[in-house]
């Protein structure tokens, strides 16, 4: 994942990220901070996801911002 992406934007990408996983709290993006890896666990913690396919959701979402 290029973590520059999510770091470089992630007060923009802060609501964007909770619509996308409504089950993310504010506390969540705030520790986040842009950690990739903090948000993967996140993800696999509030949805009861495996940890590859956590990093396949956010890796998917990286990707998705890139292309607009």
């Amino acid at each position: 994942m290029n973590q520059d992406t999510i770091q470089g934007n992630w007060k923009q990408l802060s609501g964007q990220i909770k619509q996308h996983w409504g089950k993310l709290t504010d506390d969540d993006l705030k520790i986040a901070e842009g950690n990739a890896e903090y948000l993967s666990g996140k993800l696999q913690e509030r949805y009861g996801i495996a940890r590859d396919e956590a990093d396949k959701q956010v890796k998917a979402f990286e990707k998705q911002l890139r292309h607009h």
